[in-house]
């Protein structure tokens, strides 16, 4: 069987990165004075607000994350399938963007401990499919989901019998469910109350969640000292509630919502 070229790509950038990144990144970063954080654009993880400035909790945790260092923070926004080898290749330092720990990404990058923790659900367009009401409904050849490349909420395993169809990114995902091209979305909180809130005509919400998510800031494989520093911080900034105020901030309320700039 021929290795695919994702597969190439990904064993030159691991050889590549083990000779250029010997050094822990953390000292890398130190000696720099810059952390390059890869992260990608969703609603409120990180996103352009209406004056192009990218705003949103992943880039306040990058931001604080830098502040403490004592060095400037460069964002790099990544396309989400491409995140994880361009980190391997060396373009960034860190993924600070909602990387949902697992252990299929695990044997590519080091995750630490996580800072955030999601839950996913199933969102159904109501035109399409005004019946179904559960989870179990879901689970059927004549249901079609949009996911996005490189996503951890994977219905082709939470539903093995309905369809999926891939997209680059989340706008264009999410412009086929309300065009009715597709049935329903596997989406990570707060984006389900988000979309019920500005479209209840068309956004049905199935209860309950299908799965609960942690993330973790990834960083190079084979990096203990980076990755014991990076845990430090989070362990930090969890004991003294900075993390769980700016959670609660981005995704409990909506307080931020007229800083979203329009398509």
């Amino acid at each position: 069987m021929k290795k695919s070229l994702f597969a190439s790509v990904l064993a030159l950038a691991l050889s590549a990165s083990t000779l250029a990144y010997a050094a822990p990144v953390i000292e890398e970063i130190k000696t720099a004075g810059v952390i390059r954080v890869g992260l990608g654009t969703f609603v409120p993880w990180a996103f352009p607000n209406k004056d192009g400035e990218l705003i949103g909790f992943e880039v306040d945790v990058a931001n604080k994350l830098a502040e403490d260092l004592g060095v400037k923070l460069e964002l790099v926004p990544t396309a989400w399938d491409a995140i994880i080898p361009s980190l391997v290749s060396g373009q960034f330092d860190a993924i600070i963007g909602g990387l949902t720990i697992t252990a299929e990404r695990a044997k590519t990058v080091d995750f630490t401990i996580p800072y955030e923790h999601s839950q996913v659900y199933a969102v159904v367009n109501r035109k399409v499919a005004p019946d179904i009401t559960t989870l179990e409904q879901l689970n059927n050849a004549d249901v079609t989901f949009a996911k996005r490349r490189g996503s951890a909420a994977a219905a082709v395993d939470l539903f093995p019998l309905s369809k999926t169809v891939l997209f680059d990114d989340e706008n264009t995902q999410q412009q086929e469910f309300f065009n009715g091209n597709v049935t329903a979305l596997t989406v990570a909180t707060p984006t389900q109350a988000i979309l019920a809130e500005q479209y209840p005509e068309i956004v049905r919400v199935i209860e309950p969640a299908t799965e609960q998510t942690d993330e973790g800031i990834a960083i190079r494989k084979d990096d203990p000292t980076s990755l014991a520093a990076f845990n430090e911080w989070i362990q930090k900034r969890t004991d003294d509630g900075w993390l769980q105020e700016r959670f609660d901030y981005w995704f409990k309320g909506r307080a931020w919502a007229d800083q979203v700039a329009s398509n």
